[in-house]
């Protein structure tokens, strides 16, 4: 676990490393930044995983600050229309959560994590500037000491405008996946109090990121282990080359690596598991694979934990698509939940709410609701289930599918007692708030941070747990890349609402006067698709094969 937090105390000097008893390191194969067996007592836990956690609550106060104010800056200051403000942020929103793609191969293939988060923090920072420059563009470009630069202040604006939204996203993105995987790396997974902590973290790690978010909206352990895309390539090469070789009936004949640790650095060895039969046949030895000087050809032969890592990447994949539309489900919350609150009453009494501040009702539920499932929740579920973490992910997602379907019907039950409203004053072709209070987004709100609570910690528990070690920072990414590609989605579904909707004279589903659409119909139809994506999640979940380490 890194040491640099104890870098004025050696861990483990030349001279006496053969004298430390093993059972005073940790026994998951961690190792401190000195590349040496890392101490219990002196690096990781707590210890090391509450800096991570601090980082995390920086970085998101200062990202969340953004998300929340985009569509409003958008469609305000940049004076985009509805549907051009509803796609952009979630274009961006859907690269802010690719980019960890990039972050996790760097991290695990190259530099490890705690220098690819330092670097991409570097450029989060940069393109938190930029943002800053953008806004300031039209008071240095006007008065009698404007700058002669400036021949168009409305280009410059934009162009500088995006170049550091999306620098902010490459950045934020990048280091999310390390900053995770970091913090949970301090925990030992081979001791069963440090793996009860660990789950722990990823409770109190997203407690504390929407701590940040509430007031954005009111006022490592290195272990590099060589490339894993290298490595699934390699498994997939070797099992069609050996396409026609037959397998053993008795899987121990299979080729792995001696002794108790893994081929790979930084991993434990994974058992043989059943299906998936094809890629067992990377594990065949046959006399040709050994190289002239008696070195085995890695693309010809592969370990079968190399194997099972592909596995477990393609087991994990139905799991990952069917929480997409959760996430695009969870991006109504930056764009059309405000929207639609924009055009709600937001007095009462002297005091206004603004529309995008009303998110924070969101936040609130997580900051509620993650200390009650942490004390409460898990006791109980534990009486009943038996496990120290109440709940298994899979469960835990299942039910914050469930409750992203209600949010869902909420918003579609507000939206059509609004539009009746707009109907009843004579507002349709007014567009203008109807006199309908904005605290009935509330529930709405309140029902899909319940969802996050379940779902995202779900998701992020499940990545690393059944991730192989020496790819939890690119199995974190792919979880969320599962955020991204909701975005996309709902990028995707925002664009074709008005291709389809607004026909024939119609003004279609979403307009810029909401008084004249159907928002409602379009809430319905997403609650629809949730209540068909939470049946193929449950058939998926019940027929996935947890991994197993030697």
């Amino acid at each position: 676990m890194d040491s640099s937090y104890q870098l004025d105390k050696p861990l483990l000097d030349e001279e006496n490393s053969s004298q430390v008893n093993t059972l005073e390191c940790t026994g998951d194969g961690s190792v401190c930044i000195r590349g040496h067996p890392a101490l219990r007592k002196h690096t990781g836990n707590w210890k090391g995983s509450t800096l991570a956690i601090v980082y995390s609550f920086c970085s998101y106060l200062a990202f969340t600050s953004i998300v929340k104010n985009l569509v409003s800056y958008l469609t305000k200051v940049l004076h985009e229309t509805n549907v051009a403000a509803a796609r952009d942020v979630a274009t961006w929103q859907g690269t802010s959560y690719l980019a960890p793609l990039v972050g996790a191969f760097l991290a695990d293939s190259y530099l490890g994590k705690y220098c690819t988060i330092l670097i991409f923090c570097m450029i989060f920072i940069i393109g938190l500037m930029m943002l800053l420059l953008s806004a300031a563009v039209p008071l240095i470009s006007t008065g009698p000491h404007s700058w002669i630069i400036w021949t168009d202040p409305v280009s410059s604006q934009n162009i500088i405008f995006f170049v550091g939204l999306y620098m902010v996203a490459l950045g934020y993105g990048a280091q999310c996946p390390c900053i995770s995987s970091f913090g949970a790396d301090q925990f030992d997974d081979t001791d069963e109090g440090e793996r009860t902590k660990k789950s722990s973290f990823f409770n109190w790690s997203y407690f504390v990121a929407n701590a940040g978010s509430l007031i954005s909206g009111t006022v490592i352990v290195w272990k590099p282990g060589g490339s894993p895309l290298a490595r699934i390539c390699q498994v997939v090469v070797a099992a069609i080359r050996k396409r026609d070789k037959d397998l053993p009936c008795d899987s121990s004949v299979l080729y792995e690596f001696l002794g108790q640790s893994s081929a790979i650095e930084g991993s434990r060895k994974l058992e043989h598991t059943t299906g998936l039969k094809f890629f067992d046949r990377a594990a065949i030895v046959t006399p040709s694979d050994c190289e002239s000087d008696g070195l085995l050809n890695t693309w010809k032969i592969c370990t079968v934990t190399q194997v099972e890592e592909l596995k477990i990447l393609i087991r994990m994949f139905p799991v990952w698509a069917t929480m997409i539309l959760f996430a695009a489900v969870l991006d109504n919350m930056f764009s059309t939940f405000v929207e639609q609150g924009m055009v709600l009453e937001k007095h009462i009494g002297s005091f206004e709410i603004p529309a995008a501040s009303f998110q924070s009702i969101d936040v609130i539920a997580v900051l509620i609701l993650v200390p009650v499932y942490e004390r409460v929740l898990v006791p109980v579920f534990r009486k009943f289930t038996g496990r120290a973490n109440g709940i298994t992910p899979l469960q835990r997602m299942g039910i914050g599918l469930f409750f992203s379907m209600l949010s869902m019907v909420s918003a579609a039950l507000v939206e059509s007692n609004r539009l009746r409203i707009a109907q009843d004053e004579g507002l349709v072709h007014s567009k203008v708030a109807v006199p309908m209070s904005i605290l009935w987004q509330g529930p709405q709100y309140f029902l899909i941070g319940v969802g996050e609570v379940f779902s995202n910690i779900g998701l992020t528990e499940f990545f690393y747990e059944e991730s192989p070690d020496a790819m939890r920072s690119l199995c974190l990414a792919f979880s969320l890349a599962n955020v991204s590609a909701g975005n996309y989605l709902s990028s995707f579904i925002v664009s074709l609402v008005p291709v389809f909707t607004a026909r024939e004279g119609s003004p279609g589903w979403i307009p810029d006067n909401l008084n004249e659409g159907h928002l409602d119909r379009f809430y319905w139809m997403m609650a629809g698709l949730c209540f068909l994506n939470m049946l193929a999640f449950v058939f998926c979940a019940m027929r996935y094969k947890c991994k197993k380490t030697s």
